[in-house]
């Protein structure tokens, strides 16, 4: 065996090592999302400019209070299947980052065959139409050279992928503990709305009782009467629809837990208080919310990841460098000559291959590929507008609707007095009954609204912690695997 070939080998090893270090296409370096100095919103209402602690936000349904929608928020980040299939995949992306990696290392095939032959008649010489057994077995190697970094932007476009599938799964968790925490708010609302239309129903049915009993008796007309039913009435008919909606309510939050609707049906029977919002919400600075976004960080990652893909093309341009490898056993017989020296052959030497000529194919595979980089950065750059747009967004509904239930409670207490006085002075005969009904009708209202408000504002609080880029932060991969 001489050892020529495999000098020759080893200097072409040495040569592709030290060329890839370099390799073709753009150099991805990570951007960072521009962002203004301030919000553009009002710091009112409690809203604080100021810094976020990472473990507040990471569970920041925590500022309400409430154990049952905590246990709530664990169970959906346990149990819910679009975060599972968020979760999957992420590990088909790990999967196909490791398999990337592989075209880093050569390739070793085992062979083995069994041949029975006959040679032709029509070739001439001593072994005409003779009849054999031939045995092979043998290894053949490959090892692709990485001289232009094809392999190596692969790898880099996989792992962007990777990390681009992991900023995914951050945001399907963020969505997911707002949405749990916004119909569990929902719920709560509607519940306390039933509760104002029970609270009104008993009020009016004691009202038209009085005024059966004072038609009965010839004190007051029949107008008097139908108006005070048709009072009743109505709000009887809005039972039925937030009966419907906190229905609605429950079958969601049953849902993002992974559970059949109505699951929860008895560990949600008792009403309770709509969730309150803390006095002070610090909301920190806007480049802050904008790198902790994951949708944010998913579009960055995939900018990285198109990036190295013009760099895959581009190697595409150049020779392709094997270093190529057999060795094995050869024989005519299956006898013990077949594990003698003489029975041995190897071959080993460098291979190369070239796209010359495609069409041009190749060239404009390198276009293509820029162009959707050129679409990867406006969907980056739209994405934080949208989240700018979002915060802000946000930001203003929760302060604005703070200061909306601060009139609509003031209002809520001048019509009790307003109801209380138009009673009172109807049974003296002061007024007609009508300021009765009108006055019995606003506060239904009023106070319907209030609760609406509440409501609200737990919500929008909920919109701003998403909005935020909270949620996600606390949550490992334990939790699936």
């Amino acid at each position: 065996m001489t050892l020529r070939p495999i000098k020759g080998a080893a200097v072409l090893v040495f040569v592709a090592l030290t060329l890839s270090a370099c390799a073709v296409g753009p150099d991805y370096s990570r951007i960072e999302p521009a962002a203004q100095e301030e919000w553009y919103a009002s710091m009112e209402k409690g809203l604080e400019a100021s810094a976020i602690e990472e473990s507040g936000l990471a569970a920041w349904w925590k500022v309400f209070e409430d154990p049952l929608l905590e246990r709530l928020q664990q169970r959906a980040i346990k149990d819910n299947l679009e975060l599972k299939t968020a979760f999957s995949r992420l590990q088909q992306a790990r999967i196909n980052r490791g398999l990337s990696r592989a075209d880093y290392f050569p390739t070793l095939r085992a062979e083995g065959q069994i041949q029975r032959q006959r040679s032709s008649e029509n070739l001439g010489g001593s072994v005409n139409g003779e009849e054999n057994d031939w045995y092979m077995a043998g290894l053949d190697s490959s090892w692709e050279l990485d001289l232009f970094g094809g392999i190596r932007r692969s790898v880099e476009s996989a792992q962007a992928e990777l990390e681009a599938s992991s900023a995914d799964m951050h945001g399907v968790l963020t969505s997911l503990t707002a949405e749990v925490a916004l119909n569990y708010i929902e719920m709560r609302t509607y519940q306390q709305r039933l509760k104002v239309a029970l609270d009104n129903i008993a009020t009016q049915k004691k009202t038209y009782d009085l005024n059966n009993s004072r038609f009965q008796a010839g004190l007051i007309d029949e107008l008097n009467l139908q108006q005070s039913l048709r009072n009743l009435e109505q709000t009887r008919a809005q039972v039925s629809r937030l009966e419907a909606a906190i229905r609605m309510a429950e079958n969601n939050l049953a849902v993002l837990l992974g559970q059949s609707p109505g699951a929860l049906r008895e560990e949600l029977a008792s009403t309770s208080n709509i969730p309150e919002a803390p006095v002070k919400v610090a909301v920190g600075i806007p480049a802050e919310a904008l790198r902790r976004r994951p949708d944010i960080r998913r579009a960055e990652r995939m900018l990285a990841a198109q990036s190295a893909r013009i760099g895959v093309a581009t190697a595409e341009l150049y020779p392709k460098l094997r270093l190529l490898g057999t060795i094995g056993l050869e024989a005519l017989n299956s006898g013990s000559d077949f594990f003698d020296s003489s029975s041995q052959f190897w071959g080993i030497g460098p291979g190369i291959s070239w796209n010359i000529f495609r069409g041009n194919a190749l060239r404009l595979n390198i276009d293509l590929q820029e162009e959707k980089y050129n679409e990867a950065l406006l969907a980056y750059n739209a994405t934080i507008l949208r989240a700018q747009q979002e915060i802000e967004d946000a930001l203003t509904s929760y302060a604005k609707e703070q200061i909306r239930q601060e009139y609509l409670a003031k209002a809520v207490e001048a019509a009790r007095r307003t109801e209380w006085l138009a009673r009172d002075r109807f049974n003296a005969g002061l007024v007609d009954f009508f300021n009765v009904l009108d006055a019995q009708r606003v506060l239904l209202q009023l106070e319907d609204e209030l609760f609406q408000s509440k409501g609200q504002v737990a919500a929008d609080l909920a919109r701003l912690y998403k909005a935020l880029g909270g949620g996600w932060q606390g949550v490992g991969l334990k939790e699936w695997g």
